[in-house]
């Protein structure tokens, strides 16, 4: 299920006894939506994407010009300062 999240509604009581299932199904990307009485009352969601941050993924395909913490000049400044 990775185009669309897909959603449905599920009962207290049958959440209870299906829980591992509903929990891997949650994991998995599918958003559940728990009801009592026919009531939405909770939502059971996966925690993380999954993706992870790959530090120094861009190391040596981006350059830093010398003068990157040079003062802008008036115009550029100015702009910001609503002028």
């Amino acid at each position: 299920m990775h185009a669309a999240i897909a959603m449905r509604t599920i009962n207290i009581h049958e959440a209870k006894t299906h829980l591992s299932r509903l929990v891997e199904d949650a994991a998995e990307g599918e958003e559940i939506i728990l009801a009592k009485a026919g009531r939405p009352v909770a939502r059971l969601v996966p925690l993380a994407t999954g993706r992870r941050l790959r530090i120094g993924l861009l190391k040596g395909k981006l350059v830093v010009p010398d003068d990157f913490d040079a003062p802008l000049p008036d115009a550029v400044l100015g702009s910001f300062e609503g002028e």
